[in-house]
């Protein structure tokens, strides 16, 4: 269970990776607006993330896994539910005519600084993992 958490670990941190491309595809896609350009960050944000997620705090659990990693395995979960208020909000947060205001920029700023802390939760979360993987060195010299 150990490997299975060090996989999915490593899994997570790629595919939040692939969430700035995702996010980098829909902002430079030409013409802009409402034609599905998040598409894939909506997709895998909404879905792939949340099972990627709640597969790796499985695997931190059969592992027996300290409280401190399955901590670290449940909190990008609660960071996904906080993406998605983030992304709500920002978007209900337009003028009337659904262009940004400051505070829909502010909003959707935010949304991208969660992305950032995040990555450095699962990068945290895969040290972990490999270093609870790892085998136990012998410190004491055989006689």
């Amino acid at each position: 269970m150990r490997k299975a958490l060090v996989i999915t670990s490593g899994l997570l941190l790629a595919v939040f990776a692939l969430q700035f491309v995702f996010a980098a595809v829909g902002a430079f896609h030409k013409p802009a607006g409402g034609d599905g350009s998040y598409r894939l960050h909506s997709i895998t944000g909404m879905a792939v993330i949340p099972v990627l997620c709640l597969l790796t705090i499985l695997f931190a659990a059969l592992a027996k896994a300290p409280g401190r990693i399955i901590g670290l395995a449940a909190l990008p979960l609660g960071l996904v539910v906080l993406q998605v208020l983030l992304a709500a909000l920002a978007n209900g947060l337009t003028d009337a005519s659904g262009d940004s205001t400051p505070v829909s920029l502010t909003i959707g700023g935010l949304h991208a600084v969660n992305g950032i802390v995040a990555v450095h939760v699962v990068v945290a979360l895969l040290r972990a993992a490999r270093k609870l993987d790892a085998p136990a060195v012998d410190l004491v010299p055989a006689s």
